[in-house]
């Protein structure tokens, strides 16, 4: 069996990430006076930007970890580039929640275009870093193991490829809606775990159909031979 290099950078990354995911919570505090019951769901519902902010990031660090962890199924190697193209990913990675405890303060007020523009940009940063890192990765088949899946590698290619401009859209809808642009963050977020589960129904899908027409094809021909007979 091959043997896998990766395992202490997968564990660095994991624990960067768990770090990061983590220190989101400290956006949500608790009121610093005491209220009513009437006056202390006022004051949660006011709330809404943090929560709004919160989960956005939770789920993009999360799904930004689902797909580190499936990246690094298929590398086996390592090398110094290597790691320093998952340094700086992990650096914007571990960014993430100072620009998301400042988007949901200012989400409060009417000014919060350029917070926002620093939470969007920073995604923009991170889809760019994904990019570098896995085409580095795969180039000339450089690191990946023997036994690699090319065909997944080929399809993850293909969805990271459009990560930069689809994040570069969320960023420009900053100067139109803010709250918008949040919105859709988080629902690229949600999609971004998805493609792989579709692109290997395709798969299996255009196999299928494949298999459909050479039986057909073998069906027609017996056919025709037995009414030749």
């Amino acid at each position: 069996m091959e043997e896998k290099e990766t395992g202490r950078l997968e564990g660095f990354s994991d624990g960067v990430i768990a770090v990061a995911i983590t220190l989101l919570v400290l956006g949500l505090q608790p009121p610093a006076k005491l209220y009513d019951d009437p006056g202390l769901l006022s004051w949660l519902g006011n709330q809404w930007p943090n929560y709004l902010a919160f989960v956005t990031s939770f789920a993009t660090i999360g799904v930004m970890w689902m797909n580190h962890h499936r990246m690094f199924s298929h590398i086996k190697h390592t090398d110094a580039t290597l790691m320093l193209l998952n340094l700086l990913l992990l650096l914007f990675i571990v960014f993430v929640p100072f620009p998301t405890a400042l988007v949901a303060e200012y989400l409060k007020a009417s000014n919060s275009r350029y917070a926002a523009a620093l939470f969007n940009g920073t995604y923009v940063m991170i889809a760019i870093c994904f990019n570098l890192l896995l085409r580095y990765a795969t180039r000339e088949h450089r690191l990946p193991g023997k036994q690699v899946d090319q065909q997944e590698i080929e399809a993850m290619l293909r969805q990271y490829r459009f990560g930069p401009a689809a994040y570069l859209i969320t960023f420009a809808l900053t100067w139109i809606s803010v709250p918008a642009s949040l919105i859709l963050n988080l629902l690229m977020a949600v999609f971004w775990v998805l493609p792989g589960h579709k692109l290997r129904f395709k798969r299996k899908s255009s196999a299928s159909s494949n298999h459909e027409t050479i039986i057909t094809s073998e069906q027609a021909s017996a056919s025709g031979i037995d009414d030749h007979r």
